[in-house]
């Protein structure tokens, strides 16, 4: 079983001087080998959002993998895989044109016991 918590900082930055911008997040989803682990939900949608993404007592035997040795303990880093979507709206002319946009994001992370190192693609 695995049990994590974990906290993400979203940034998002409108450049425009003419429109504002309205960001909504989907549900974080972090996963070992295709299985979720930890998932959450962004509380606000401001300028930087933090969210709690946590999972309680997940088994991984469905996974076919597992994280400890025979002693208990691990020097094995594990690869994880953080996913969501931002999705923004613009309201350009007042509320006659609303543009939207939809990016997905997809972090592959490596948890290690020494470091934690950080590899985002945007899809």
């Amino acid at each position: 079983m695995v049990s994590m918590y974990s906290i993400v900082k979203l940034t998002f930055r409108n450049t425009s001087t003419f429109f504002g911008v309205h960001v909504t997040a989907t549900p974080l989803e972090l996963s070992y080998s295709q299985l979720t682990i930890a998932s959450g939900t962004p509380r606000k949608s401001w300028r930087i959002v933090t969210i709690m993404v946590e999972g309680n007592k997940i088994h991984l035997e469905v996974s076919g993998a597992g994280l400890s040795t025979p002693t208990a303990t691990t020097n094995l880093s594990v690869l994880l895989e953080l996913n969501f979507m931002v999705r923004s709206r613009a309201d350009v002319l007042g509320k006659l044109v609303k543009p939207k946009f939809y990016k997905t994001i997809g972090c592959s992370m490596v948890l290690d016991l020494v470091k934690l190192k950080k590899n985002c693609t945007y899809v």
